[in-house]
C-alpha cells in the first residue's frame, strides 16, 4: 500500500507538471486540441491524487487530515479540482498552468521534505482524538485551495495586465475567506477542550490570524477606488504566499501545538 501512495503521488506531481506545460504552450500557440490535452493530464492527476489519499486512509485507518504530509496531498486534490470546476463553469484557460504548476511544487515538496512519509503514520496523539480535527482541517484545506485558485487567476492577470478577471479573483479569494474563518472557529472550540483556551498565540494561530487580516482588508477595499486590478491582484498574490508560510515555515521553521500539523 504504501509503494502504491508514492507511485500515485509521483504520477500526480509529473501530469500535474505535463498539464502545466500543455497549458502554456496553449496558450502561446492557441491550439484548442493543447488545451484538451492539459485537461485531460489534469484529470489524469486528481485520480492518481485521490488514490494516494484513498490509499492513506486505508492504510491509517482514518481520513487523511491529521499531519502535514496528508494535509498536502489533500490540499493539492482539493486545488486542481477547484481549478477543473472554474474552468468548467467560466471556459477559460488561462490560469491553468499557473495553477497546475503550483499543484506540481506541492507534491514535489512531500518528496523533498517527508521522504518517508508514504507509508509511515503514528497512532493520533490525544489532542488529534477529537470530532472536531475532521471539520477543523478539511476547512482549513479547503480555504488554503481557493485562495490558491484566487492567487493563479491573479497572477496571470498581473502579468497579462488585465483585469477581466477580477470578479473571479474576488470570488475565490472570498470563498477562501469565509472557509478560513470558519476553520478559526472550530479550532479554538476544538483548542478549548484540548488545551482548555480558545487561542494560545500558537505560532500556526498567529499566522492564520494574520492571513485572514490579509483577506479581509483586500474583501473590505476590494471596490474603493484605486485598489482593483493590480493593487488587489498583488494583496491576493501576497495572501497566498502568507498562507505558504503559514503551512511550510510555522512547521518547519517554528515550533509550537500545531508543530505535528
Amino acid at each position: 500500500m504504501a509503494v502504491l501512495i508514492k507511485i500515485s503521488i509521483g504520477l500526480a506531481m509529473f501530469v500535474y507538471l505535463i498539464s502545466g506545460i500543455l497549458y502554456a504552450v496553449g496558450l502561446k500557440t492557441r491550439h484548442n486540441q493543447l488545451f484538451q490535452a492539459a485537461k485531460l493530464a489534469a484529470i489524469t492527476g486528481v485520480l492518481a491524487n485521490l488514490t494516494a489519499l484513498v490509499a492513506r486512509t486505508i492504510i491509517s485507518g482514518r481520513l487523511p487530515l491529521t499531519d502535514g504530509y496528508e494535509f498536502l496531498i489533500s490540499f493539492t486534490f482539493i486545488s486542481v479540482l477547484l481549478y477543473l470546476l472554474y474552468e468548467k463553469m467560466s471556459q477559460s484557460k488561462t490560469s491553468g498552468a499557473v495553477l497546475m504548476f503550483i499543484a506540481a511544487l506541492l507534491l514535489a515538496s512531500v518528496f523533498i521534505l517527508m521522504p518517508h512519509q508514504h507509508g509511515a503514520y503514528s497512532p493520533l496523539m490525544p489532542a488529534l482524538k477529537s470530532p472536531w480535527l475532521t471539520s477543523h482541517v478539511l476547512t482549513a484545506v479547503i480555504a488554503y485551495s481557493a485562495f490558491t485558485l484566487g492567487a493563479a487567476l491573479a497572477a496571470v492577470q498581473l502579468v497579462k495586465k488585465e483585469n477581466n478577471e477580477d470578479i473571479n479573483v474576488y470570488r475565490a479569494a472570498g470563498g477562501g475567506f469565509v472557509m478560513l474563518s470558519i476553520s478559526i472557529v472550530l479550532g479554538g472550540i476544538w483548542a478549548e477542550q484540548a488545551w482548555g483556551t480558545y487561542w494560545s498565540w500558537d505560532p500556526k494561530e498567529t499566522w492564520a490570524l494574520v492571513t485572514w487580516i490579509i483577506y479581509a482588508i483586500y474583501l473590505h477595499v476590494y471596490r474603493s477606488k484605486g485598489w482593483k486590478g493590480s493593487n488587489a491582484n498583488l494583496m491576493v498574490v501576497a495572501g497566498f504566499i502568507l498562507v505558504l508560510f503559514t503551512f511550510f515555515g510555522v512547521n518547519y521553521l517554528l515550533s509550537g501545538l500545531h508543530s505535528y500539523g
